[in-house]
């Protein structure tokens, strides 16, 4: 008779196997917690050990999952890695016996149940992989290969039925650029979603070996930023990240209340671009801007536009617009809006993105403003594409940056001149 380790009732719980840093997660597992389930960290992290420990003990708690599946986005990575870690955790869990083996596919031998193998070069194509009672436990290995969460909807649209909603694990080494599509997915709040970091510092020393420890001790002495993402499961490690001033934090209600120096701007979204709404307290003496609220949508019509705004100020507050925009603003204004044009200016850029890189803090509640967090965390200098950054700040995916650049352009003139006149010429 196999036996299902339970939390509760071994203090041991897997103790030779995971760190007991996952010991809550695997909790919120069994007891049926959340659907999705984001498991991001450094190398040696445990991370894909612990996934593999779901999976296995998901299929023999049949009240969990009758089947399973693991997808890489290349096949030919499948076997010396997914599946070696499979049979590793069978093993380790003493229940090899009640497992037979096959070629991209394990059956649990008491129910029939199944765990199979399959690499998505092309999401179209699996298709036709099926199992008697559907998949409930769905795992994306290495999830930052593949090219986005529509990818793997659309993996997940081809081998779910009906209205079966299975439990989905995200394994994957944080990318170095915080815009990766992988970290914004990590940044977003939801009900059904369980985020947990990891790193090899919670996995005890004997468990990874001499040679690893010394390793990743090495390239820490010689570059800590490698370190940081490599080992730390750290983003946004490259170097050429422009706000090093961020506190990501939650900011309450309470605190809200007493603020008395709102500033408020819009970027006007057209095309493909979103039209981002900001709203921040700025604390001068402090140095320091409190983000508190966004509006984040694309193809807003301006009366709705008008209504968010009357939402979060009724409306009189001054708001800070986009001036390439006059008629978004002429019509804003016929809707009860007090708005009026950015003045811009040459290398208005520039001088604005200094500011907010001379303050001494940047505040960005995560739940409040999501896209604020994401813009922030991953603007960067342009590259000349052999590592080396330069002096130009990066015209792309900074809506909500453009928008707060607005908000505060009065504090960066003085008498109306623009401060700190130096060389740099930035973009226009």
């Amino acid at each position: 008779m196999w036996m299902i380790y339970d939390l509760e009732s071994d203090e041991n719980f897997l103790s030779g196997v995971i760190g007991k840093g996952f010991y809550d997660v695997y909790k919120d597992f069994i007891d049926g917690g959340h659907t999705h389930y984001f498991l991001c960290g450094g190398r040696g992290s445990g991370k894909s050990t612990f996934a593999a420990i779901c999976v296995v003990l998901g299929i023999m708690r049949k009240e969990i999952a009758e089947n399973a599946i693991v997808f890489r986005k290349f096949e030919n990575k499948l076997k010396d890695s997914v599946f070696e870690q499979m049979m590793w955790v069978i093993d380790k869990l003493g229940v090899g016996r009640l497992w037979k083996k096959r070629e991209h596919e394990l059956e649990f031998l008491q129910t029939g149940g199944k765990i199979l193998f399959k690499g998505v070069s092309n999401a179209h194509s699996i298709k036709s992989v099926k199992a008697g009672a559907g998949f409930g436990i769905v795992w994306f290995e290495e999830a930052d290969e593949f090219s986005g969460m529509n990818e793997l909807r659309s993996v997940l649209q081809s081998v779910v039925r009906g209205k079966m909603s299975p439990v989905v694990l995200y394994t994957f080494n944080p990318p170095k650029e915080a815009a990766h599509w992988i970290n914004a997915e990590a940044l977003e709040t939801r009900e059904d979603r369980l985020v947990h970091r990891s790193t090899y510092l919670d996995i005890p020393e004997e468990w990874l070996g001499s040679a690893f420890v010394d390793e990743a001790e090495y390239l820490k002495k010689q570059n800590e930023l490698v370190y940081k993402n490599e080992y730390l499961g750290e983003v946004g490690c490259t170097g050429g990240e422009v706000f090093r001033n961020l506190n990501v934090r939650s900011v309450e209600e309470s605190e809200i209340e007493r603020f008395c120096n709102v500033k408020r701007g819009i970027d006007f979204g057209f095309a493909a671009d979103p039209f981002a709404y900001v709203c921040a307290e700025y604390e001068k003496k402090a140095g320091r801007l409190i983000v508190f609220h966004e509006d984040y949508a694309f193809r807003l019509p301006n009366w709705r536009a008008a209504e968010l705004i009357k939402e979060e100020s009724s409306g009189v507050g001054l708001v800070v617009a986009d001036s390439s925009e006059p008629k978004s603003i002429d019509e804003l204004k016929s809707y009860g809006i007090r708005v009026t044009g950015a003045k811009k200016g040459k290398d208005s850029i520039y001088y604005g993105v200094k500011f907010l890189q001379d303050l001494r803090e940047i505040v960005i509640d995560p739940l409040r403003c999501p896209n604020c967090v994401r813009e922030f965390r991953g603007y960067c200098y342009e590259s000349d594409g052999r590592g080396n950054y330069l002096a130009v700040f990066r015209d792309r995916d900074n809506h909500c940056i453009d928008a707060l650049r607005y908000a505060v352009e009065s504090e960066t003139r003085l008498n109306g001149r623009i401060r700190d006149k130096g060389r740099f010429r930035g973009i226009i």
